[in-house]
C-alpha cells in the first residue's frame, strides 16, 4: 500500500495547508485497497496499523473511514471500530435494484421536466467518459466508475428535490459495493453506454415518460446482467 509523507514537498501539515490534500490522499489509498481486495470483505480495519503503514497520523485515517462509511464500503461498529463491508448476496442485489427502480426512474422523469442544455452536455460528456479503458484493477476502471456515478448523480441533482437526491446518494455507494465485492468489476460497458444514451435521447426529446422508461430499462438491465455474472462466478468457484 503506498504511503504519504506529511512532510511532503517540504510543507508541514501542522499549519493545515496540506491537511485536505493529505486527507484526500489517504481516502484514495484506502478506497483502492478496498476495491482491489487488499482490505478484505469482513475484515476489521486496524487504524493504528494503517497509520504506521501510510506514515500518517490517525486523524486522516479516521476522516477517510468516515467518508468510506457513507459509501457502504466499510461499517462502523460501536466500541469495535471499522470493518470492511461483507460480500453482497443475490438477495442484497435484488433489494438494491428494487430500491433503485423506485427512485431512479422518477429522478429521470423529474429531471427531464427541468432539462437544460447544460445538463444535456454534462450527461453526454459522462457517456463519452464511459468509453475509458477498463481492466481488473481499480486504477484500470476508475474513470469508468466515476463517469457512471456522475451520470446518475447529475440526474438526481437535476430533480431539484433534495430528498430524492439524498435517497439516491444513499444507494450510489452500494451499487459500486456490489460490483466490487462481487468480483464483477466492469463487464457491461457497452450495454451501459447504449442505455445511458437512450436516457439522454429521451431528455433531448423532452419526453419525461420516455426518460422514466429508459431509466427503468437500464436498471433492469443492470440487474439481469449482474445476476447472471454472479451466478456464473459462483458456478466457476464451485
Amino acid at each position: 500500500m503506498p504511503h504519504y509523507d506529511e512532510r511532503m514537498n517540504g510543507t508541514s501539515a501542522r499549519g493545515g495547508v496540506q491537511r485536505q490534500v493529505l486527507a484526500d490522499h489517504v481516502y484514495e489509498v484506502l478506497l483502492e485497497s478496498l476495491v482491489d481486495g487488499r482490505l478484505e470483505a469482513g475484515a476489521s480495519v486496524n487504524i493504528d496499523a494503517l497509520s504506521r503503514e501510510l506514515e500518517v497520523s490517525q486523524t486522516p485515517i479516521r476522516e477517510a473511514l468516515a467518508r468510506l462509511e457513507a459509501t457502504g464500503l466499510v461499517h462502523r461498529l460501536a466500541l469495535k471500530g471499522y470493518r470492511v463491508a461483507p460480500l453482497f448476496t443475490a438477495e442484497d442485489l435484488a433489494h438494491l435494484t428494487d430500491a433503485r427502480l423506485l427512485i431512479e426512474p422518477e429522478n429521470a422523469f423529474l429531471a427531464c421536466q427541468r432539462m437544460t442544455d447544460g445538463l444535456i452536455a454534462e450527461l453526454r460528456r459522462s457517456i463519452d467518459d464511459l468509453r475509458a479503458p477498463t481492466g481488473p484493477t481499480f486504477a484500470d476502471f476508475r474513470d469508468y466508475w466515476e463517469a457512471d456515478e456522475r451520470f446518475h448523480g447529475l440526474i438526481a441533482e437535476a430533480t431539484g428535490n433534495p430528498f430524492l437526491l439524498a435517497a439516491y446518494r444513499s444507494l450510489g455507494g452500494q451499487v459500486q459495493r456490489f460490483r466490487l465485492f462481487a468480483g464483477l468489476g466492469v463487464t457491461d460497458a457497452e450495454y451501459a453506454i447504449a442505455e445511458h444514451t437512450a436516457i439522454v435521447e429521451a431528455f433531448v426529446a423532452r419526453d419525461p415518460v420516455a426518460a422514466r422508461a429508459a431509466m427503468a430499462a437500464h436498471i433492469g438491465g443492470v440487474r439481469l446482467r449482474s445476476m447472471q455474472e454472479s451466478r456464473e462466478r459462483e458456478g466457476a468457484e464451485a
